[in-house]
Order: structure tokens, then sequence, then C-alpha cells
């Protein structure tokens, strides 16, 4: 207190002045004055909320609402045509144990929403005002639920996908042991035992696979930002992508090849974008059938162009092609159209979940376009300049001292 007596002297020896803060009610009062009335800014501000407010009087009937209320299903329409929005029935009953116990009362649940959306999750409190009176607020959790549903689904696949070929891999070493193993009148059996060291090779590569890409996926789905968008020259990625599917193309007869416009450029993380565009070129490989010895040989192509705002890398194949109910799913986390085909080529069913992903979180989408027996196109697209880079002023806008943009080029 000290420097403010200082301060007082200085500015010519009087007392410090004290200047009383006003209390908001008191704000409040004045505020008729300026035209504006303490129960209208209530109200707006109440309507204003995104949590839905309700009051209900002793006997259940709603007083006040905001349009959150009905929004989030606490009102329901009246029995009879035109008659009083009536509170649903959890919120009545929720009211009525508040009202009895004097207590905070508090559910969580889903409403159901019908044509075939996901329930509305709703998190309702009811605390109780007196004179029979209960305050009831709910705030929409929807995202949430889904977010615990897909953890939920999310470890039961994995623990569903690491117990195959952890049990296989234990049929296995025990088969193996059988086939080396010998009494003395029973000679080992290393075809055998070959046999089932290749398909514990296969099992422990495909685990290794799996664990590899779930890290991968949640790293992906964990809201890590990305680095430093950089730079990165589709041609390649494009070359580098050939480059790793060139052995099990060949394998089966069939040829990777690049058609489009060269010398693009999108912007993010190499690694990323190259693990995208692979995970769609060796699934072209995969659901190809095999090509050998077929003239012309069967190809996977790859092409490159530019669309709007977007750079578009495009993967085609000549496969089996998806069937039309199974388009809206495949992006899923191990969602697989042809289950078979995926479990023998060792697939993990987490491929294009990563392609979504990375797509996302780079400003873009992945879309798909397929024919049954005829095969598919997978088109990823990327924003073509960098994410913090100015929008082109079009030759129309007019910027300051009146020249155009054209005449400023």
């Amino acid at each position: 207190m000290e420097w403010m007596r200082r301060r007082g002297a200085k500015d010519g020896g009087g007392p410090v002045q004290r200047h009383p803060v006003p209390d908001a009610e008191d704000s409040v009062e004045k505020e008729p004055a300026r035209g504006v009335s303490a129960k209208g800014l209530g109200r707006r501000s109440l309507d204003a909320l995104r949590v839905g407010v309700l009051v209900l009087d002793e006997e259940d009937r709603p007083v006040l609402a905001n349009p959150a209320a009905r929004e989030l299903g606490l009102l329901r329409a009246g029995t009879v045509a035109g008659g009083t929005p009536v509170a649903h029935t959890v919120v009545r009953t929720l009211a009525g144990q508040a009202r009895r116990t004097g207590t905070r009362r508090e559910v969580e649940l889903d409403l159901p929403r019908g044509n075939g959306r996901d329930p509305l999750g709703v998190h309702i409190r009811a605390v109780a005002l007196g004179d029979g009176h209960v305050t009831v607020e709910a705030a929409d959790v929807t995202e949430a639920h889904r977010v615990a549903r897909v953890r939920r689904d999310f470890v039961a696949n994995v623990s569903h996908e690491l117990k195959t070929p952890v049990g296989a891999l234990q049929l296995l070493a025990e088969a193996l042991l059988d086939a080396l193993d010998t009494d003395g009148a029973t000679p080992p059996d290393p075809e055998a035992a070959r046999r089932f060291a290749e398909r514990i090779q296969h099992e422990s590569t495909r685990m290794g696979r799996l664990v590899t890409e779930l890290l991968e996926l949640s790293r992906l789905q964990g809201g890590e930002p990305l680095p430093e968008p950089a730079p990165v020259p589709v041609d390649r990625i494009v070359a580098e992508v050939i480059d790793r599917t060139r052995t099990p193309a060949s394998a089966k007869g069939i040829e990777v090849n690049f058609s489009g416009t060269r010398g693009l450029t999108v912007y993010g993380s190499e690694s990323q974008l190259m693990t995208a565009v692979a995970n769609l070129a060796e699934n072209a490989v995969v659901y190809s059938p095999d090509g050998v010895g077929g003239e012309p040989p069967l190809q996977v192509m790859i092409t490159a162009g530019v669309n709007g705002e977007f750079v578009e890398i495009a993967v085609t194949d000549q496969g089996i092609g998806i069937e039309p109910k199974d388009l809206d799913r495949i992006f899923e986390r191990f969602y697989r159209a042809d289950k078979a085909r995926s479990r023998a080529t060792g697939g993990t069913g987490l491929g294009l979940a990563i392609v979504k992903h990375i797509a996302t979180n780079h400003g873009g989408q992945v879309d798909v376009v397929s024919t049954v027996g005829e095969g598919s196109t997978f088109i990823l697209r990327l924003p073509a300049r960098p994410p913090d880079a100015a929008l082109p002023l079009p030759p129309s806008v007019v910027i300051a001292a009146g020249y155009s943009a054209a005449e400023l080029q």
C-alpha cells in the first residue's frame, strides 16, 4: 500500500480515491434504461445455450424450455393435436427423483432418432428448485458415445485379429515338434517340418505387419500434428511405389505403370504419402487375378493430374471389383470385402483405413469407383498448395488504388 500513498502524493498529495466495482446485478438492473430488459436479456442468453434447459412445475408440466431442449428430445409432442408438449418419460422420472430426495440426479442415455441414424447421446441432470419446480439440463454427448463404441469395437477386433495368428503359431509349432521328434521307430519328416516352418514364417510376418499397422493407425488417429508440411514431388512417390510393387506384381504377371502429368507437387509428410499410395498399389496387385502368360498382360495403372485446387493420384486395377454393398465400408478398420483372399495374402484389413486417415490429416480425401468383374479405381486427392498459402485473387477482384490483380502481375 506504501506505493499507492506515494503515488497519491505525487499526483497531488490527496488521498487515494477508491472507485467501487459495480455488481453484475447492479449492471443488469440498469439495463432497462438502455432499452434492454433483464428478462429479455436472460431469455436470449438461455436460447443461445448449446445445452438444453427445461423447467418443470410440481406436476411435471414444462414452464420454460430453450430451443436446445427440444432439439435434444427433452420434450415430446402432446397427446392430442395442438396439445401442450410434454417432457420425455426419462426426464419426468429423473425430475420426480430430484423432487423427492432434494438431491441432484443424473443419467446418461441414448435416445433413438430413427431413419437409420446413430442414437442421440444425452447427459441429463435434474436439480430441485423448491416449490415443486425442477430444472433439467441436458448436454449432447453423442460424439463421446460414438468414440466409446469405436474404442470398444477396436479392442474387440484387435483381440480377435491377434488371437488368430497366435493360435495358428501355437498349433504349427506343436506340429513342427511332432515332425522333428522321433521315438526311434518313426524317422523325422523334414518335408513336413519345412512346410510347418514356412507357415510359421507366414503367420509371424502377418502378425508383425498387423502390430505395425495398428501402431501407425493409432498414431494417425491420435491427433498428433503433422510435421512441418514440406513440398513432396509426386514423381518421386510414384517411382518408389512402382519399385516396391514390381516384384509381387511380376510374380502374378502384372505390370505396374504410370501415366499422367509429371512434375506435380503436394505438401505434407513424404513418408505418410508414400505409405498411402503404396497401400493402394499393393491392394491393386493383391486383388488382381493371376495374369501369368496372359496377352496382353494385366496392368495396375497409376495416374496423376490436377483437378481444381487438388492433385489427384489414382490407382486403377483390372481385378475382381467391389460389391456396391461393400463400397461404403471398405475404409473401416478390419473390414474386408473378400475375407478369404485377404487372410490368404496376409492382409490385415487396416490398409485402406490408414490411407483414409493420411488423406484426412493432409486436408484431402480418398474415393473409390468400382465395377464388379472389371476392377476398381482409388483416387487420392491432396491439396496442391501449402496449408498456409494465400489463395490467388481472381482477375475480377479490384484491390487498393483501383488496380486489378491482372494489372499487378
